[in-house]
């Protein structure tokens, strides 16, 4: 079976991990240390701080905020639904937003027209890799802070500056089958440094001194440490941070050999007029292409017949307002009219140019039938 998502391992993130084990330190400790400093570096920011999810980095950029009862949050109705749980579970309202029919972000008309006193924080998301148009958001929000969603953005860039810098923090997941895999993990990249160490706390329970720092201080009272605001326990881990530093130093080309596959299903597909593909890349818009997506028409009929041909595809995302667990909400047309068309097709760096001619070769094959 030809899988949706795949990471791509080979011996150099086992010899990471084996190094990690026989440390005898894997939790968080220097190896965690030295990924934030990659990273950081990596994404053009002064900080970046560990987490062991994509959903803690959200949850604490809402802390840091000190988003709470009665505000407001602006987020995407076409997402994971991670982002909006983390909202109510700060006591906030998530207010969702329609998104463009072309790329799939956010809505950037909606967005103006939903701000309100009590909006405290945008959440874009990078759907599927692809830039938000930051400038432009920027000049909607005005003084409101936009946190990043760049679970799928790692790698991409909007106008030369990486995704996960232009907002007041970036929200980066590294969860088993994104660009960059560790298995669990997660991150949040700043550029204030107040901000940081307060997140440095936040995330080991508010706990002024990591246990690793404390290990080589001086031995009297060593195990000393203040504790000024609650947190919680959401730090990455030493055996995770390996296995990211070895992912990093391949992102480039991991990323690379997507953009190859895309450029194949789209030279392989464009023919078929009951299908649309997103856009193109540009140069404002480079795109780690996490999601290949297509609006196909009979999509339900086609993901079954992929599937009896054993390929794998997936639907990213039912609008999260259409969610009861949400309430009552207003109706976001352009969602839920691409909710019924939407297809993710496989899309990971180790799969082959044949596998990727197969896939194309059944979706035609479909459509030549119908």
């Amino acid at each position: 079976m030809i899988r949706v998502f795949k990471p791509s391992y080979d011996n150099h993130e086992l010899e990471a991990v084996a190094g990690v084990l026989k440390s005898g330190w894997v939790g968080l400790g220097p190896k965690t240390a030295e990924f934030e400093r990659a990273f950081a570096s990596f994404c053009n920011v002064n900080h970046c701080i560990g987490l062991n999810s994509g959903t803690a980095a959200i949850n604490m950029a809402l802390s840091l905020l000190d988003i709470g009862e009665g505000d407001e949050v602006i987020i995407p109705t076409m997402t994971f639904l991670s982002g909006a749980h983390c909202v109510i579970n700060h006591g906030a309202a998530p207010v969702f937003v329609d998104v463009d029919r072309e790329t799939l972000n956010i809505d950037l008309n909606d967005v103006a027209r939903k701000i309100t006193p009590g909006t405290k924080a945008i959440i874009p998301v990078h759907y599927g890799g692809r830039p938000v148009r930051m400038d432009e958001l920027k000049g909607i929000a005005g003084n409101i802070p936009i946190l990043e969603d760049c679970a799928h953005a790692t790698g991409s860039r909007y106008k030369g500056q990486p995704a996960g810098s232009i907002g007041a923090m970036g929200c980066f997941s590294f969860h088993a089958v994104k660009n960059l895999a560790m298995g669990e993990g997660g991150a949040i990249t700043l550029k204030d440094a107040s901000m940081a160490e307060r997140a440095k706390r936040k995330r080991w329970l508010g706990i002024d001194r990591e246990t690793w720092d404390r290990s080589l201080m001086d031995r009297s009272y060593w195990w000393e440490y203040s504790i000024n605001e609650i947190g919680v326990k959401a730090h990455l881990n030493d055996i995770h941070a390996a296995i990211g530093l070895v992912q990093l130093g391949k992102l480039e080309k991991a990323n690379q050999r997507r953009r190859e596959i895309v450029r194949m299903y789209r030279q392989g597909l464009r023919e078929i007029e009951q299908l649309e593909m997103p856009p193109e890349e540009t140069a404002d818009f480079v795109s780690s292409w996490h999601i290949f997506h297509i609006k196909a028409q009979h999509r339900d009929e086609l993901n079954l017949f992929l599937d009896r041909n054993g390929i794998s595809t997936s639907v990213h995302y039912k609008p999260l307002h259409l969610y009861s667990c949400y309430g009552a909400q207003s109706s976001l047309p352009v969602a839920e009219a691409v909710f019924k068309r939407i297809l993710s097709l496989p899309l990971y760096p180790d799969l082959t140019d044949k596998e990727v001619l197969y896939v194309i070769d059944a979706i035609r094959k479909f459509y030549h039938g119908k």
